[in-house]
């Protein structure tokens, strides 16, 4: 559940912050005051989409913070887990910032992860319920998930085993498609590729070749400077009458016979010692190095060819040896597997088949617990449907067979009929606003404990409803708070008198600028807050009396 909520420079949320706790609370104001925003917040700490427009005018960036306990969400713990997020005394600080010029960033714990990685764990903590969430449920390409998630485990373990057949298949069938290309096109890439293995191979390049080849090259172009050098060097040190190491031979000398008389000189004929010793090395090194060096003009021809047909393979078939070797692999590969086409064609057809059965058996293993489901479910919804103030409203869940996909080869779609003697049709072509809501709401008290989700968030649920239907959906949602933290933003006196804590949302002057403040509500400031939503500006003794009695209930 979230225990934290804060929010800065987001719009008219210029530094907000919210302390939750379990069970039911409801947030309230008048329009206009920023309560779609603190949702765009909360939608924007769970992955959503950022628009610099978001950022609060004169501020560098805006910034989200989400504090959830993940006690009672194991899924979240387990994927963070995966991520290789440390989770302490199961609490998770999800970050989300937006900056004025565009770029976004989100952590958790610290750490910076992809946005994807934030909505997946993000779907595995929130359920946020908006108006749009209405037209979803419009959309029976939805349906679907609602159905497995009343089947539970069952369904959701198999549901991953048909997406892994499905995969398999699709995978499967690409490569048959790939390999049934036309027999001229395959012979005219058979010779490119033989010709282009053959010229690789016949230049048979080697791993930081070229780089020596240069260095090569270099020494040869030189090879009479670099000579001269070597000798006159070479004469200093040791082939002119008086030499550096001569030199250096009686200077240690004259120290040795000194040390007997100081031995602080120790280090000194040392470092002479050690003088010598690498002089020497030197001159050998030196002699070894001209041995060798000499102007062959053969040997100079033949390493710029060489570096010439290593050049003309880079410009073909890659930036350096390496990848050149890389292609020529690639190439022995394709080519085998296109002079072989006719029996991996046999092998191809023999797997497809196969795939294609087991994804088909597993997809109608899957539809079988959907339709046992089905009937549970349908009862259990109506059920609730009509505790909403819709006594007669009929609901179903139609199955027709759809084409293969990753969730089997079910299309569902729930059917509602709102008025006694109406056949039951399509929630898009006959539910109003109000019973949409409803029946959302029903769907949610009824896969309450089973989809797993610790916090649900609703925005205006109480769209479209009134009077006895506001109640029910009051006391819907008081009971859907036993299962998990619910927080709904509201405008109706009925609901927010339900609530176990109530926070009321603002707009105020600043310092010459509005903001938006969140104002948790004793008992007192809830009888007057309930009885502006019952009566407005205007407050009566009446109202105020209609407000404890709502309370008292």
């Amino acid at each position: 559940m979230i225990r934290e909520l804060s929010v800065e420079n987001i719009a008219l949320l210029d530094q907000v912050s919210l302390d939750l706790r379990p069970g039911f609370t409801v947030l309230t104001g008048e329009t206009g005051a920023g309560k779609s925003l603190l949702i765009d917040a909360i939608g924007l700490a769970l992955g959503g989409r950022a628009d610099s427009d978001l950022v609060r005018q004169g501020a560098t960036k805006g910034s989200v913070h989400f504090a959830v306990d993940l006690s009672d969400a194991p899924p979240g713990s387990a994927l963070c887990q995966e991520l290789g997020i440390d989770v302490e005394d199961d609490l998770v600080v999800i970050q989300r910032e937006v900056h004025a010029e565009g770029r976004s960033s989100a952590r958790i714990n610290g750490k910076i992860v992809p946005l994807s990685t934030l909505r997946s764990l993000g779907a595995l903590l929130v359920d946020l319920h908006g108006q749009h969430d209405h037209q979803a449920l419009l959309d029976p390409s939805t349906h679907l998930g609602y159905l497995d998630a009343w089947v539970g485990p069952p369904a959701s373990d198999l549901l991953v085993q048909v997406a892994d057949a499905f995969a398999d298949w699709e995978r499967i069938r690409r490569e048959m498609q790939a390999s049934r290309m036309d027999e001229r096109e395959r012979e005219h890439r058979l010779d490119l590729l033989r010709f282009q293995i053959q010229e690789i191979e016949e230049v048979a390049p080697q791993p930081g070749e070229m780089d020596q080849i240069e260095a090569d090259l270099r020494r040869l172009t030189h090879a009479e400077k670099l000579r001269e050098a070597v000798q006159s060097s070479l004469a200093t040190l040791a082939d002119d009458e008086v030499t550096a190491l001569d030199h250096l031979g009686q200077a240690r000398k004259g120290l040795e016979s000194a040390l007997r008389l100081d031995p602080e000189l120790e280090s000194s004929v040392e470092t002479l010692r050690q003088a010598q010793v690498y002089a020497e090395e030197a001159v050998r090194s030196l002699r070894a190095y001209l041995e060798p060096l000499d102007g062959d003009p053969v040997m100079l021809d033949q390493l710029s060819q060489r570096l010439d047909s290593l050049r003309r393979l880079i410009r073909k078939y890659g930036e350096s040896e390496a990848a050149i070797l890389e292609f020529l692999a690639t190439a022995r590969r394709e080519l085998d597997q296109l002079e072989n086409a006719e029996s991996d064609a046999v092998r191809l057809a023999e797997r497809l088949a196969e795939a294609e059965s087991r994804f088909r058996s597993l997809a109608a293993e899957l539809s079988r617990l959907r339709r046992e489901g089905a009937s549970s479910f349908t009862q259990r919804v109506q059920a609730e449907i009509r505790e909403l103030a819709m006594e007669k409203a009929l609901f179903e869940v139609s199955f027709a067979s759809g084409a293969p996909a990753a969730t089997g080869l079910d299309q569902v779609e729930f059917l509602f009929s709102a008025n006694p003697g109406e056949p039951v049709r399509p929630l898009a072509k006959i539910a109003s606003g109000g019973e949409i809501s409803r029946v959302m709401l029903a769907l949610k008290v009824s896969l309450a404990g089973k989809a797993g989700v610790p916090t649900l968030i609703f925005d205006e649920i109480d769209s479209g409803l009134s009077g006895r239907a506001a109640a029910v959906v009051a006391k819907k949602l008081e009971e859907l708070a036993r299962y998990a933290q619910v927080l709904v933003i509201s405008h109706l006196p009925q609901i927010a008198s339900r609530a176990e804590a109530h926070i009321r949302i603002l707009k105020e002057e600043v310092a010459g600028r509005v903001a938006t403040r969140l104002v948790p509500l004793s008992s007192e400031d809830r009888v007057l807050e309930i009885a502006r939503m019952l009566a407005g500006e205007e407050l009566g003794a009446k109202a105020l009396e209609n407000a404890r009695e709502l309370l008292r209930r």
